[in-house]
């Protein structure tokens, strides 16, 4: 396999301006089943991730668009309901969210779109709060359950509450107005179910009782420090299960506060500069900060006399500033993930912070905004509403037998075009044919599509561009996900989450022929799921059933698709006088008896002959124990075979497809759709038989591709063949390391569960070099490292090519010791895994079917990703 390693693709991963879970401690499996973490970013975008066991699936993008930023999110949950015999509805989850105007959005994170706006006659919100419920025992620090009023506080000085009673949004009152314009609201928190806790760019923090609208007290917290500003701004603010008050202002310090006297009990100076965010723990016994210093800093109360607070750990986890925190608290998982800038989300081990690692989680997508025509050699890639096509003129094979060692790998790349999509909504999918024909664009208002004419590698640079009509449908709505068969001929479209479409294209083989779509498209239902309707109505509705992925067979004659909550729907393209694999004519009832509960009949267009219909035995296909991260179709096609005695077989004795899905749990499943059952491999192979390293990755699979039996999967650090014509070693009982001598193929003893970090820290981590010196005077500042991760220990070091695009990797059987490799004991290796490629953004094939598999290997390395200017000092050393 040749690989072209490319640093070249452009993608700015966007700031995290805000996070908040949607259960920060959950009280039962339920809630913690629900429980989701929300991340809204600069550019507008809010991702959906699910913290589950500890694999953080990023599970939706709602895409942003041009002017737009989250700045604030907030999630409220209605109480749960007992209807007896054990069943119990979840309480709904809402989701709403800020962006430094004047105006609340509610998000439908079943459609992927915005639900609802309010906004009243104030200035633009800088900070909201939902209002605690009257049932929480004591009413301190309470979460937001079953609350029915929205907070915010104003850049003008004004308390204003919004209704959400009645699933609705609206704008209700101003509460109080500041005397002066200069005190704005920049964070607020809920002291008890009528008090809230404001923190203000005056130097103040106030008590108000939102119900009378007056002011209980007023904290000052004196002028800056000597040189500086005249005000402090208190950036965070939060209330301790007693009562007590926490802040963290621009002086870099961090002020507890009694919650009955309202009076100051200690001060903290712990960073050198602004302290911008805050977390507690839910029984307030630790406190998290984040400043601008990129230090986090975590404190604990003493058990003696005055119960002091001091700082007892710090490290440097950012890049940047670390703008923002929100605790999560389940089981087993006790962590913080804080953000910033830097656009990484780092979850940090709360209860077990200095005994466990941290884990930086990718900026980059979970699904790969990049695919490729591979016969044109283009590889497309989108970034908010801009789409950049390019080429790669040569094969690694052709430049090395050329250039040989001075091959200058900068002039085989091109830029061809820079599409910039009309419209303010950012891009959700996009999807081009395999001879760069054309290219389909979607948002959430609509889908363009448009025509590209070209000669290939010939003459790359005389591209044309051209509009193509969409069906209406398409452009009313828009789609969440945008598919083209890989024979060009059909378009599937994913629209509000749920709904899938097919359209027909008629293309021709004719140079210079028009390309267009049918005006008729084809609505498929999805099989009825034997959910009780009291579940769908509760928690997150029918949000598990959104639609994730959506696959083609190579023959294009098969759709397989998966969903949040791992059930998997396929259907075959039936056309007259053809039969079903198993010789038996296929059935075109689609009635809504057999069909989702929440779909409607489809349409009833035949595309001429042709006809998509369920597949009979998509019922049999098991449910899958989590939420794919990838799903595709292998290159084997069913043919027919010759029969025992030598003569040709009958229709009935045929190949099936194989279909692979890899879950966020990290199971590897194969299916024959049309037979409806797991394949032999995969019974032979759960997800304890896998190799340990494969078993021991925290990063999940971002996409696949097929080399004959060969599955390349790969992940934001990782390469990884498995080969599904052979078995996999079979591991030998668990072990210590240290006793395997070096043999491959073991399996090495693990640290323990995943609590949602990065595993347990060894021993040596804990040297002093790694862990912030707390002395009687000053805070003393230590160089400190990253505790190593587990794959660094078994990456590549071999690193000769890594400032070029291109790098050539051998043949298997070639493969250097270096990598990590297992045998069964021929030549031929049944699985290969290296970290060479880090982070990878993506990976597309760019060969034409027949060849030796060639892709293109996107990688965004963090140091070539702009960031503004950070907080400087004489301590700190640039890059």
């Amino acid at each position: 396999m040749d690989v072209h390693r490319c640093r070249f693709v452009p993608y700015k991963p966007s700031a995290i301006n805000a996070l908040a879970f949607s259960h920060p401690k959950t009280r039962s499996a339920l809630q913690a089943s629900l429980a989701r973490l929300a991340i809204g970013r600069a550019n507008g975008d809010i991702e959906i991730w699910n913290p589950t066991n500890g694999f953080w699936n990023q599970e939706l993008v709602i895409a942003g668009g041009k002017d737009r930023s989250v700045d604030g999110l907030v999630w409220v949950n209605e109480p749960d309901q007992d209807l007896g015999d054990g069943r119990i509805v979840a309480g709904k989850s809402r989701l709403f969210s800020i962006g430094y105007t004047s105006t609340v959005t509610e998000w439908d994170l079943e459609k992927g779109v915005p639900k609802r706006h309010a906004s009243g006659q104030h200035g633009d919100i800088w900070c909201m709060a939902a209002q605690p419920s009257a049932t929480d025992k004591a009413g301190f620090g309470v979460d937001a359950q079953d609350s029915t009023k929205l907070i915010a506080g104003t850049i003008d000085g004004e308390l204003v509450m919004y209704s959400i009673e009645e699933d609705d949004l609206r704008f209700q009152r101003v509460l109080l107005r500041s005397p002066t314009k200069k005190a704005q609201m920049v964070s607020i928190t809920f002291q008890s179910r009528k008090v809230a806790i404001i923190g203000c760019s005056d130097s103040t923090i106030r008590a108000y009782d939102i119900t009378k609208g007056h002011m209980l007290r007023r904290m000052t917290l004196g002028s800056d420090l000597v040189g500086g500003s005249k005000d402090i701004i208190v950036w965070s603010v939060k209330c301790l299960p007693g009562g007590n008050i926490v802040s963290g202002d621009s002086t870099g310090q961090v002020c507890i506060w009694d919650g009955k006297t309202y009076t100051q009990t200690q001060r903290m100076q712990s960073h050198k500069q602004d302290v911008l965010s805050l977390a507690t723990s839910a029984d307030g016994t630790s406190i998290l900060s984040g400043g601008m210093d990129r230090r986090t800093i975590l404190y604990k109360q003493n058990t003696g006399a005055g119960h002091r607070w001091c700082k007892v750990w710090g490290r440097r986890y950012h890049e940047h500033d670390v703008k923002s925190m929100a605790s999560f608290e389940s089981g087993r998982i006790n962590v913080v993930v804080s953000g910033g800038p830097d656009a990484n989300p780092v979850v940090i081990p709360f209860k077990e912070m200095g005994r466990e690692n941290h884990r930086i989680m990718p900026s980059l997508p979970q699904q790969p905004p990049l695919l490729s025509a591979a016969k044109a050699r283009f590889v497309v890639s989108w970034w908010e509403r801009e789409v950049h096509i390019w080429i790669l003129q040569k094969s690694a094979t052709q430049m090395f037998d050329a250039g040989g060692d001075d091959v200058d790998v900068n002039q085989n790349r091109k830029l061809l075009k820079t599409i910039v999509i009309k419209g303010d909504s950012n891009i959700t999918s996009a999807t081009i044919n395999q001879d760069g024909t054309l290219l389909v664009v979607s948002t959430s208002t609509s889908v363009k599509a448009f025509r590209l004419q070209h000669q290939g590698p010939v003459k790359p640079s005389d591209m044309k561009l051209s509009t193509v009509q969409v069906p209406q449908k398409l452009t009313s709505t828009g789609a969440t996900k945008v598919q083209i068969s890989p024979n060009g001929q059909w378009l599937c479209a994913v629209q509000e989450g749920s709904r899938l479409l097919l359209g027909k294209i008629d293309t021709t083989k004719e140079p210079g022929a028009p390309i267009a779509f049918q005006s008729s498209l084809q609505r498929l239902t999805r099989l009825r799921r034997h959910i009780p309707r009291y579940i769908l109505n509760g928690g997150l509705g029918r949000y598990d059933r959104s639609i994730t992925h959506v696959a083609f067979s190579t023959d294009s004659k098969m759709l397989a698709t998966s969903d949040l909550a791992g059930y998997l729907d396929t259907w075959i393209l039936h056309s007259n006088n053809e039969h079903l694999r198993n010789g038996t004519k296929t059935k075109s009832d689609t009635s809504s008896s057999e069909s989702d509960s929440s779909d409607e009949e489809d349409d009833a267009v035949t595309q001429g002959d042709d006809q998509w219909v369920r597949n009979p035995t998509a019922k049999l296909l098991p449910k899958l124990p989590a939420a794919a991260t990838v799903l595709s179709f292998s290159d084997s096609v069913p043919h027919a075979q010759s029969s025992a005695d030598g003569t040709d077989g009958d229709s009935d004795i045929v190949n099936d497809y194989t279909l692979l899905a890899i879950t966020s749990s990290w199971n590897l499943l194969t299916f024959h759709p049309v037979q409806g059952s797991l394949t032999p491999w995969a019974r032979r192979h759960p997800r304890h038989s896998l190799p340990a390293p494969v078993q021991d990755l925290l990063d999940l699979a971002k996409g696949v591709l097929w080399q004959g039996s060969r599955a390349w999967i790969y992940g934001v650090s990782f390469l990884l063949m498995i080969d599904m014509a052979q078995d996999l070693p079979k591991l030998a009982p668990e072990t210590d390391s240290s006793e395997t001598n070096g043999k491959q193929g073991t399996k090495r003893k693990r640290a323990g569960p995943n609590t949602g970090a990065g595993g347990r820290m060894e021993l040596g981590s804990l040297a002093p070099s790694q862990v912030r010196k707390h002395t009687a005077g000053e805070w003393e500042d230590v160089d400190m490292e990253d505790a190593p991760r587990p794959e660094d220990v078994n990456s590549d070091d071999n690193m000769d090519e890594a400032d070029g695009e291109l790098a050539q990797l051998r043949n298997l059987n070639e493969a250097g010791t270096s990598l990590e490799v297992a045998e069964t004991g021929g030549e031929r290796k049944s699985w290969w895994m290296t970290y060479k490629y880090r982070p990878i953004f993506g990976i597309v094939p760019v060969s034409t079917p027949g060849q030796d598999l060639e892709v293109a290997l996107v990688e965004r390395p963090t140091w070539d990703v702009e960031m503004p200017e950070s907080y400087f000092s004489l301590e700190q050393w640039e890059r």
